[in-house]
């Protein structure tokens, strides 16, 4: 004879969720995954800057240069030593100094090719590589550490011109720092080839889902542009299509001294080929 059931191991009976709940489910772990990816997105802007940002292209300590009346010098800056070259006119007859500040990649193998062209203006150049970038060591770690260095490199040279003209040349990144540059030490004209308004906004126009308070290198170009008592040259190709060239023509508005030249057909990397611009710049520096 059988004997009752009192116990069971059979769950209860559980309807089947809803749709509106299977929904609200999913979405709650597509949620959490999306914040989760964007927060590792976010920390790796933050850790990775200096590579987003730099690409430097070292080379060998014995690495020579054999250009007519150029000199390698070293730099002293704080914990490392920037590498320059140091174009001298022949015989003296230098009309002032041009401090040159290049872009953000490669070194002066790639940057210092023009030398005729220099030396046909009269001017001096003094062109430094970036730490880690060329000959130069140490490395990069924030904007402040740039300007600093920038300043230091001017400070080596503006001893041997007293009485003569200073400039400031900038070129894609290096806008940003001549801009600095020209704020705490008045150049008798500030060049600024294919400059951004600030870093903030090319941030903004790559990666716009990255906050403005992660970025370490905000490079504000626009803000320092109207306390610039001085000329500013702004030289921007319409084919630039790193920096376009409504970057120049937001900061020609900003100052009443600024003049903005535009080189048809340049993009960002070969506007320097251009006759336009050599003939720009050369009347530039003669008319100072």
């Amino acid at each position: 004879m059988h004997q009752p059931i009192t116990q069971t191991n059979l769950k209860a009976f559980q309807p089947p969720p809803s749709f509106a709940l299977k929904l609200t489910r999913w979405l709650k772990r597509f949620v959490i995954a999306a914040v989760g990816i964007y927060v590792l997105l976010v920390a790796g802007v933050w850790s990775q800057q200096e590579k987003l940002l730099f690409h430097p292209e070292p080379l060998a300590a014995n690495t020579t240069f054999d250009l007519a009346y150029t000199s390698d010098v070293f730099i002293d800056v704080h914990n490392a030593k920037l590498h320059a070259l140091y174009l001298h006119q022949p015989a003296d007859k230098s009309k002032g100094i041009v401090l040159f500040l290049h872009g953000n990649a490669g070194n002066l193998e790639t940057w210092f090719t023009h030398a005729d062209f220099w030396l046909s203006t009269g001017y001096d150049v003094l062109m430094p590589d970036y730490r880690g970038f060329g000959k130069s060591t140490g490395h990069i770690d924030s904007e402040a550490q740039l300007n600093d260095d920038v300043l230091r490199a001017w400070q080596f040279v503006a001893g041997n011109y007293p009485n003569k003209k200073h400039v400031f040349y900038g070129r894609s990144l290096g806008t940003g720092l001549a801009a600095k540059l020209a704020t705490e030490i008045q150049p008798d004209l500030l060049v600024l080839v294919s400059p951004y308004s600030s870093m903030i906004a090319m941030a903004h126009r790559y990666y716009p889902w990255v906050p403005s308070a992660l970025l370490r290198y905000p490079l504000e170009t626009d803000k320092l542009l109207p306390g610039i008592n001085a000329p500013i040259l702004l030289i921007h190709g319409t084919q630039d299509r790193t920096i376009p060239i409504d970057e120049s023509e937001q900061l020609l508005k900003l100052n009443p001294r600024a003049k903005l030249v535009v080189i048809p057909g340049a993009g960002h990397s070969d506007i320097h080929d251009f006759p336009l611009y050599t003939n720009t710049l050369k009347q530039a520096l003669e008319a100072l």
